[in-house]
C-alpha cells in the first residue's frame, strides 16, 4: 500500500512522527510512505489553497518533503509533483495535536488535507489527539492514538463506507483524552455543536499604540450533545465521524422550493 501522509502543525510536530509510525504498520513492509507537509505551522487554515502565490517545496530525505503552504497545498503537491504518476492508496491527515471535533471541524486544517484528498478522489482519513488532564501530562500524550491508531484505520478500510460520489465520503477521528489503557472502544458519531463556546477576539495594545486583535478559543471540554463527537470523546471512545464537502443544507431544500417556487 502507498499512504501519503500530511499535517497542520507542521513538518517537524511529534504528531506527525506518531502518524507516520501508525502508516508504516498499515502500509506494511512492502508498503510505501511518503510525507509532504506544511514546512510551518497552519493551524486553524481550513481547506484553504495558496491560489495566488506559488508554493515552494523542498526534498528533506527519502519520501519526506516540506512545502511552504496550507495541507491542501500539500496534497496537491504530493499528487501532482512528488509523487509522480502513481497516487497514493490512501491519505493520512494528522496526527493534530488537540481535538478536531464538533465546530473545531470547520476551521481544521488537518480535516482540510483530508477534504482535499477525498475532493481528489482518494480515500482519506483526518486523525487528531483530544488533550486533557487524563493525558496531557504523560510523557507521551499521543498514546492513545500511537497504541490504537493503526487498529482504527485498518477497520475504516476493511469494514468503513466508501464511495465515489462528487462529494465522496472521508473520516473525521478523534482519539480521547485519555491514556491508551482507559480508551474504551470507537464510536461512530455525527459532528457536534459545543453550546455555548466558540471562536471570539481580543484586542491588545503595542507599547507604540497600535491595536492587534488576537483569535480567542472556547473551552473545549464542554460535551457536544450524545451520539456525537465531542461527547463520545470525553466519554472515553474514539470517535469516528463520515463526512463530506457538500455544504448544501438537503433538510431545507424541500420546504424552500415549497415557498419560493
Amino acid at each position: 500500500m502507498r499512504i501519503l501522509i500530511t499535517n497542520d502543525d507542521g513538518i517537524n510536530a511529534p504528531g506527525l512522527a506518531v502518524l507516520r509510525t501508525i502508516a508504516a504498520e498499515v502500509a506494511g513492509p512492502e508498503g510505501e510512505v511518503w510525507t509532504v507537509a506544511p514546512a510551518s505551522e497552519q493551524s486553524g487554515v481550513g481547506h484553504c489553497i495558496s491560489f495566488v502565490h506559488p508554493v515552494v517545496i523542498e526534498k528533506l530525505g527519502p519520501r519526506r518533503f516540506a512545502a511552504e503552504g496550507t495541507p491542501a497545498d500539500c496534497v496537491m503537491a504530493a499528487l501532482y509533483d512528488v509523487m509522480g504518476d502513481r497516487k497514493p492508496d490512501l491519505v493520512l491527515s494528522g496526527v493534530n495535536r488537540g481535538n478536531n471535533a464538533a465546530q473545531n471541524v470547520l476551521y481544521s486544517g488537518t480535516v482540510g488535507g483530508a477534504m482535499e484528498a477525498a475532493l481528489q478522489d482518494l480515500p482519506a482519513i483526518a486523525l487528531s489527539q483530544y488533550y486533557g488532564t487524563g493525558n496531557a501530562q504523560l510523557e507521551n500524550p499521543f498514546e492513545a492514538t500511537a497504541v490504537h491508531g493503526a487498529t482504527v484505520v485498518r477497520t475504516l478500510l476493511d469494514q468503513g463506507h466508501w464511495d465515489h460520489a462528487d462529494y465522496r465520503i472521508f473520516y473525521n477521528v478523534n482519539f480521547p483524552p485519555t491514556p491508551a489503557l482507559d480508551v474504551k472502544g470507537h464510536r461512530v458519531t455525527a459532528q457536534g455543536f459545543r453550546t455555548g463556546t466558540g471562536f471570539g477576539m481580543v484586542h491588545c495594545a503595542a507599547s507604540d499604540g497600535r491595536r492587534f486583535l488576537r483569535i480567542t478559543g472556547g473551552p473545549q471540554h464542554q460535551p457536544s450533545a450524545p451520539g456525537t463527537d465531542a461527547h463520545a470523546n470525553l466519554d472515553g471512545y474514539v470517535s469516528i465521524t463520515p463526512l463530506r464537502a457538500d455544504l448544501t443544507a438537503h433538510d431545507a431544500i424541500a420546504g424552500l422550493k415549497a415557498t419560493l417556487e
